[in-house]
């Protein structure tokens, strides 16, 4: 298992939208579990200061509202600094039923035979290790080559995908081989290009172990922010009324002392 030792994280989002009057926004943008040592939201609605309130989703992410913004532009900026390692995440017994379900994006019931060719007779950490790497060899990743959209089933097809698409097949996959999954968006440092990521978590003998079929970020340095069946659990922003445009992003992550080797066939845990 992957040591996290004395890492610490540092990550800054800032997001600019056009917001039609009395829009309201659900952010999931904050570190859910990790302690940091400084932190800071500020949404800035026509250059004023717009109040934020906070709360846990049915996962136990932290979500911030926004509501009632006026017309014009929003700037959301958010920041953490020495991000430390969370706990281990915790595991229920309702976790081994709920996640083999099919979800949003994960059509798990159309994958059964193709996930039986790929698994084989393999069993607990093996059938991961094959279901991760049948992903990353068998699709492309094309950034713009996919929608908000496109689920498991369109990306088998398609054969290319960026992250969430990586992230669907392959918790689809692991849930038709009876292997329970979710989907976590992280803050990845190493991820090039720079953006909010997301990766699958598989529960195995009770510990929810983190996996990524793109290979483009150590896993031992990411930090969570939010937890899900799927991609429609996890959106960085959700629209709950009126209309939103965004017209920028930045992302940073970066990791002190130095950014931790990936090594493809470990064992890590998300913290």
């Amino acid at each position: 298992m992957a040591h996290t030792g004395g890492m610490e994280r540092h990550v800054h989002a800032w997001m600019r939208a056009e917001v039609a009057e009395a829009t309201d926004i659900a952010l999931l943008v904050a570190v859910s579990d990790a302690p940091a040592a400084a932190e800071r939201l500020r949404v800035l609605a026509g250059g004023a200061r717009h109040p934020v309130s906070e709360t846990r989703d049915r996962f136990g992410s932290r979500m911030h509202l926004l509501h009632g913004l006026p017309e014009g532009t929003v700037e959301i900026t958010y920041e953490a600094a020495g991000v430390r390692p969370a706990p281990p995440p915790s595991s229920q017994d309702s976790d081994a039923v709920m996640h083999l379900w099919p979800s949003r994006y994960c059509e798990v019931d159309e994958f059964e035979r193709i996930a039986a060719e790929i698994v084989g007779d393999l069993e607990g950490d093996q059938a991961v290790r094959a279901v991760v790497g049948w992903v990353h060899e068998h699709l492309d990743y094309v950034p713009g080559s996919s929608t908000i959209t496109d689920s498991a089933r369109s990306t088998y097809v398609a054969r290319r995908g960026v992250c969430r698409d990586y992230a669907h097949l392959t918790a689809t996959l692991l849930r038709a081989s009876g292997i329970p999954a979710r989907c976590a968006s992280v803050y990845a440092p190493g991820l090039s290009p720079m953006d909010f990521h997301l990766v699958v978590e598989a529960l195995l003998g009770g510990t929810w172990q983190v996996v990524d079929a793109t290979h483009l970020a150590p896993r031992a340095s990411m930090v969570r922010i939010a937890t899900g069946q799927d991609a429609a659990d996890t959106a960085f922003m959700t629209t709950l009324a009126g209309n939103v445009t965004l017209t920028g992003i930045q992302v940073t992550a970066v990791v002190d002392p130095q950014l931790p080797d990936e090594r493809v066939g470990e064992a890590v845990v998300l913290r």
